[in-house]
């Protein structure tokens, strides 16, 4: 056998090492979760990240019957079409029907926050019914309609399917502005759905294209030809046995989530009765007297819930994004450092590191500050409920602060939480190298599925600059003297917290320095945004609305800091709470503690500029915040696969072989590729497409090439070729005799040229300075009298072109 038959394994190339095997993926993994044990108790972490042992437990239960459930198979979504996936959207519903009778409406909907992580398209599917469309019935009818509803099947989906139709096509943040009306036939007792323009047409409304049969239809009331304001009305679409479209409605298909059959609906005079506009807050009687609620505001209290639902959903979407990252970088190695044996894991590098782990600790404050919000919404649903024309003047103030600081908070935090969150995913993708690209690393779906938080639920812009536009009213009741709740209370210390200051530099690091640093940066900017304001309107004499317009850059930046700093706070407020009743042997307060640390340092440096504009933090101060986040990252690096087992997701719910518990990311992305990928050697269409390619016959365009005779012009090519070198030749030699010819005085430094044999008479001497004009460059101009005689007869005698360089005096040409 020669040597180039043996073996690979055994092959040896000359005076190059053998390499050295790093250890599996798996192995690695294990060594990763060695080296982290006795930093925290894993256990205990868990509890704390998820609001709860009890909530914890309920997490992983919902988990198991996910994974067993054949309807929630997800491990080969990436290679199903949109019809099929929609499909199967809809078969999803009818494994849903028993917990929803049987569950309470609070586990059942932690049931649906872990879909969310699965399969966010069936999550918004069935959220659209559950959450928007039963949601309006329950914010908006009475205690009879409500019945009424619930016996239709809005709860069971037994003959009603509803879809959520507020959105229009010309808009949908300015929910006053909606152009859909409901005007009152008092005469039939009906209201008279109907679209008045294009621009009035139901846009992007989940459900409509295929599956809903009724939808909750925001329009505006007219009563006997006055408006009354945007209210909500329940309106049959399809009929339940047949799913033909009902008179006057007409549906088309639009786009959006693969599992979501999103659609437009146009409404042509539309009938339906009185009873069926939701009027737990507005009622019309039968004779059209319109009976307005006390609070106005009331009436859009219930859209809050979606608001605050996102920022839960936010922090759990990026810590499955990074689960996937820091899992992918325990295991990967990449180039060696310094002498080392082995290539270094990716999460080695303090540039990798710091390009993962503050993220980790921002989705963490997510985490816990939307605990806090969720319970803020909850409380303020409660005082809605109860609240009633008989509430007093004080508990009428407290519904309408309550409702006043649910809605600024949640509408910055949906607007900030679901930036971040897509910030994140992206970021992770692009840790990932190569394999980021990939559809089972499931980060580029997550990304296309996160990328529309920024839009639906308000958009991002528009809700930012509202609760700037809060924080501005808020600072001018601040400087009233108006005592100020919850997150917005450290503009309680005006005018002192603008001028605040770190103590020392030994102080920079201590949470409560950050709080403070937090505080004054934010006082400042809403300041800021505050003088701006003012001045529009006392100084440039403009409106409200104007003026509100003049400062709008400002309340964006001052929502913006006060929102970050909020999160801060949240966070620092959990870590608190839980050092009452966590023990410090455990670890779990001492890392939450770096973690919270991590996430306001890491914070401030991202906005470097306000704390030095400001003058909180000195710029010795702010080198010591940007080293503290390197050195954070460098510690927790060695929790940070541990951290990731603290979310708590399981691989069914990571769903990446990336991300996979045990390391094993190689061998599961091969097996899940070539299992979705099944190999056919012979392309589906070969026939069509590529046999026809590299089978077709010659195509013949050469009958008449005889014409171009190109042999013999390559001949004459030659022969003047020849004579230009016969020519060149020539005029060489005459160069060289004339330099012995004894020159006239009249005429010095000239060359005489002895024309060509048969040349005309003596014109006596041409004086022509070379490249003088007339002469066409390398031809000799003809005779003046008589006719040339020679090989050039009748023509223009052809003389070698002379360059620039032969004659450097003038030169006088003799014939």
């Amino acid at each position: 056998m020669s040597s180039s038959d043996a073996p690979a394994s055994t092959t040896k190339l000359a005076g190059a090492p053998p390499p050295v095997l790093p250890p599996s993926p798996v192995e690695t993994m294990k060594a990763e979760r060695a080296r982290s044990q006795g930093i925290f108790d894993l256990r205990r972490m868990q509890f704390a990240m998820g609001n709860g042992e009890q909530e914890i437990i309920l997490k992983e239960k919902f988990m198991m019957e996910l994974e067993r459930d054949p309807l929630f198979k997800v491990d080969d979504i990436h290679d199903l079409t949109k019809d099929q996936i929609r499909e199967r959207t809809m078969a999803k519903f009818s494994s849903l029907i028993h917990w929803i009778v049987n569950e309470r409406v609070d586990v059942f909907q932690k049931r649906l926050n872990v879909i969310s992580l699965l399969d966010p398209g069936f999550y918004t599917r069935y959220g659209v019914h559950m959450g928007l469309f039963l949601g309006a019935i329950r914010s908006g009818a009475t205690p009879n309609q409500m019945s009424y509803w619930m016996d239709k099947g809005a709860l069971s989906l037994q003959g009603l399917i509803g879809c959520f139709a507020m959105t229009e096509m010309r808009g949908g943040s300015n929910v006053a502005g909606l152009e859909t009306t409901a005007t009152f036939d008092e005469k039939s007792d009906e209201f008279v759905i109907h679209t008045p323009r294009v621009e009035a047409t139901k846009w992007w409304i989940g459900g409509a294209a295929h599956s809903a049969t009724h939808a909750a239809v925001f329009a505006q009331l007219i009563v006997k030809g006055k408006y009354h304001g945007v209210k909500t009305f329940m309106v049959p679409l399809r009929n339940p046995k047949t799913y033909q479209l009902l008179p006057g409605i007409a549906i088309g298909k639009k786009f959006g989530r693969d599992g979501i059959d999103n659609g437009w609906i146009q409404f042509t005079n539309v009938r339906i009765p009185r009873e069926y506009m939701l009027m737990k807050h507005t009622q019309v009687t039968r004779n059209g007297e319109v009976r307005d609620p006390p609070l106005a505001q009331l009436t859009y209290g219930a859209l809050l819930g979606g608001r605050c639902s996102m920022v839960a959903d936010s922090a759990e979407v990026a810590k499955k994004a990074l689960t996937i990252a820091i899992r992918y970088a325990a295991v990967r190695r990449q180039f060696k450092s310094g002498d080392a044996e082995l290539e270094t894991v990716l999460l080695d590098y303090p540039t990798h590191q710091r390009r993962l782990l503050p993220l980790l600790a921002q989705a963490v404050a997510m985490g816990f500050t939307s605990y806090q919000v969720t319970a803020m919404y909850e409380a303020m649903t409660a005082q809605l409920e109860h609240f009633g024309a008989d509430s007093d003047e004080a508990e009428t103030k407290a519904v309408l602060d309550n409702l006043k600081e649910t809605h600024a908070t949640s509408a910055a935090l949906k607007a900030c939480c679901t930036w971040a969150a897509l910030e994140t995913i992206e970021k992770c993708r692009a840790s990932l190298g190569g394999m980021g690209y990939s559809a089972y690393s499931a980060l580029p779906s997550m990304y296309a599925d996160q990328a529309v938080q920024a839009t639906w639920e308000g958009d991002n812009t528009i809700l930012m600059l509202q609760s700037g536009r809060s924080l501005v009213s808020s600072y001018g009741d601040a400087l009233k003297g108006i005592r100020l709740p919850g997150g917005s209370a450290y503009l309680n210390g005006l005018p002192g917290v603008l001028t605040t200051s770190c103590p020392s530099d030994d102080a920079t690091l201590r949470l409560d320095t950050l709080e403070q640093a937090w505080d004054c940066v934010s006082a400042n900017v809403v300041r800021q945004a505050f003088e701006k304001y003012q001045e529009a309107l006392k100084v440039q004499k403009l409106t409200r609305e104007e003026a509100l317009e003049a400062c709008s850059q400002e309340r964006f930046v001052a929502a913006k800091v006060h929102t970050a700093g909020y999160l801060y706070r949240m966070f620092h407020d959990a870590v608190i709470e839980l050092s009452k009743t966590e023990p410090a042997s455990n670890g779990v307060v001492k890392t939450l503690d770096d973690i919270c640390r991590l996430y306001g340092c890491w914070a401030i440096e991202e906005n470097a500029a306000y704390f030095l504009k400001y003058k909180f933090f000195s710029p010795k101060q702010m080198d010591i915040i940007t080293a503290e986040v390197t050195r954070l990252c460098a510690e927790l690096r060695t929790c940070a696969v541990l951290l990731t087992d603290s979310f708590d997701f399981s691989d069914h719910i990571i769903n990446s072989p990336f991300g996979c518990y045990d390391g094993n990311v190689y061998e599961r992305y091969f097996a899940r590729v070539k299992a979705s990928n099944p190999h056919n050697p012979v392309a589906p269409y070969f026939e069509r497409v590529i046999k026809p390619l590299i089978e077709r016959e010659p195509l013949e365009l050469v009958d008449d090439v005889d014409q171009i005779d190109l042999d013999g012009e390559i001949a004459e090519i030659q022969a003047e070729r020849e004579q230009n070198e016969q020519e060149r030749v020539a005029a060489k030699k005459a160069k060289r005799a004339s330099k012995a010819i004894e020159k006239p005085e009249s005429y010095p430094q000239q060359a005489y040229y002895q024309g060509p044999p048969g040349g005309g008479g003596d014109k006596g001497p041409q004086m022509y300075q070379n490249g003088a004009p007339g002469m066409q460059q390398g031809y000799y101009p003809p005779p003046q009298q008589g006719q040339y005689q020679g090989p050039y007869q009748g023509q223009q005698p052809r003389l070698p072109l002379l360059s620039s360089h032969t004659f450097q005096t003038t030169t006088t040409i003799m014939t």
